[in-house]
């Protein structure tokens, strides 16, 4: 369904979401009209789900990034999961084989924050945390 000139496409849009279609354009030789229908077309079939805004949590104030893993208690996994989705400290939530039965991406703004989640976390199951220390990538 896609060729090397979307896939070429989807790699500047990554790189940059806000950049003009005409700038992209000049990249893959096409017009910018042309970009935007395909545009259009990988989002109408899923491709594309939505763009997003990359902030630096440390300047908002989210200076403790923490992976937590989760090993549930009880296979009441839906209420666990409605309380991720609706917590603001959560940035990523999977669930996982292997060891545990999720792991969670959360940025809090101190360390008292990260203990009164974790001991919200102690309704759903217990946990393992690990703290980071530099982001790589």
């Amino acid at each position: 369904m896609l060729d090397n000139t979307d896939f070429e496409i989807l790699r500047l849009l990554k790189a940059n979401c806000k950049m003009q279609f005409r700038d992209i354009g000049e990249v893959v030789h096409l017009t910018g009209q042309a970009v935007s229908n395909r545009i259009s077309r990988m989002e109408e079939i899923g491709v594309i789900k939505g763009y997003s805004v990359l902030l630096d949590e440390k300047l908002l104030g989210k200076t403790i990034t923490a992976y937590v893993t989760i090993f549930m208690k009880s296979t009441n996994h839906g209420a666990l999961q409605a309380f991720l989705n609706n917590n603001e400290s959560v940035v990523e939530a999977s669930r996982i084989s292997g060891e545990g039965c999720y792991i969670l991406k959360i940025q809090v703004n101190s360390q008292e924050d990260l203990n009164f989640f974790l001991d919200s976390v102690l309704n759903y199951g217990n946990y393992r945390v690990n703290i980071s220390i530099t982001k790589i990538k």
